[in-house]
């Protein structure tokens, strides 16, 4: 099998190994890379979500995770109702509600 390998390569003098040092510095280097580009960002959603869902009241206007958009008619500790209709009230949890949208935005037939 040295046809795919050539000997001089295959045969390269040992010097080139990295230090331990210099291992454990590169890995730091690429778990901190991973906090602050994953790690944090979603942390930092999760708390302005967490905000969001603290400050949610009566008469606000949001958007759902499926997409539908309704104004508050009931805040409860987990499940919010909300109006998509004249007349037609859902309830759901309040984790599903995924942003605020301005006043006026949502408008009943």
């Amino acid at each position: 099998m040295s046809f795919l390998i050539s000997d001089a390569h295959a045969q390269a003098a040992g010097g080139t190994a990295q230090s331990p040092f210099t291992t454990f510095l590169i890995m730091g280097v690429m778990l901190a890379a991973m906090y602050f580009l994953l790690i944090r960002p979603q942390q930092k959603r999760a708390k302005e979500h967490q905000a969001l869902l603290a400050k949610l009241a009566v008469g606000d206007e949001v958007v759902t995770a499926g997409g539908i958009l309704g104004k508050v008619t009931e805040v409860g500790d987990g499940y919010v109702t909300v109006e998509i209709a004249d007349g037609v009230r859902i309830k759901m949890q309040k984790a599903q509600i995924t942003q605020l949208v301005p006043k006026g935005t949502y408008k009943s037939a």
